[in-house]
């Protein structure tokens, strides 16, 4: 995936970065092809230390099995500053490099973030897999805004609603946990992206997270 080396470039200023995600958003498509068979799913998270340094990690499994089959993590720095409704842009450039550094393709990419569920509906799984052209989902630990609670049992959602526009669906992954927050990144539909989120997850979040999370980690330490 040496392909996607290099592509993003941080802009200057938060207003660039505005630009830039208003210049992509159209891009994004939310419908899944009617062939897609994804076979190894990739997990992306980004882990922070107090000095600004940061460590990208993908960690690519196997669909059916949940087999880690491949990873790959970059040490950086976090040079865009945190700014609301901006931060993919601290985490794009580790990610991209990382997604590079596999040597297998991953065929869907699942971000610990957000996707459509954004105030520009460009979150970074809209984001990563807009530049990438892989489809994305966004898996967030925390809602955009007010929902309802989903149903007790596992596989209940209930939406995720700004302005009156469904942007992602609060989802029940494990009796008795706290439901995870689904929104659509690039090339696919949210019933899909929920479905696969259900594959990936034996407690809470989905194991494509945890992993990329630990490694992440570990580099960091």
């Amino acid at each position: 995936m040496s392909e996607h080396e290099g592509v993003h470039r941080p802009p200057a200023t938060p207003e660039e970065a505005v630009a830039e995600q208003e210049r992509l958003r159209p891009l994004v498509s939310t419908t899944t092809a009617p062939d897609f068979a994804p076979r190894h799913v990739a997990g992306l998270d980004v882990s922070y230390a107090d000095d600004d340094r940061v460590a990208g990690a993908v960690v690519v499994l196997d669909r059916e099995t949940l087999e880690t089959v491949d990873s790959a993590v970059v040490l950086g720095r976090a040079d865009f500053p945190y700014v609301s409704g901006l931060f993919a842009f601290r985490e794009l450039p580790t990610l991209v490099e990382a997604l590079g550094r596999l040597t297998v393709a991953p065929d869907l990419l699942v971000c610990d973030g957000q996707g459509l569920a954004h105030p520009r509906r460009f979150g970074l799984a809209c984001h990563l897999g807009v530049l990438v052209d892989l489809p994305s989902i966004g898996v967030a630990k925390t809602p955009m805004g007010p929902f309802d609670a989903p149903g007790p049992e596992r596989g209940s959602g209930s939406p995720l609603l700004d302005d009156g526009e469904v942007v992602g669906r609060a989802l029940r992954t494990r009796v008795g946990v706290k439901p995870v927050f689904v929104s659509v990144g690039h090339r696919i539909d949210l019933d899909r992206a929920c479905a696969e989120v259900l594959r990936l997850c034996t407690v809470r979040l989905p194991e494509t997270t945890r992993r990329a999370d630990s490694l992440g980690r570990r580099h960091l330490r």
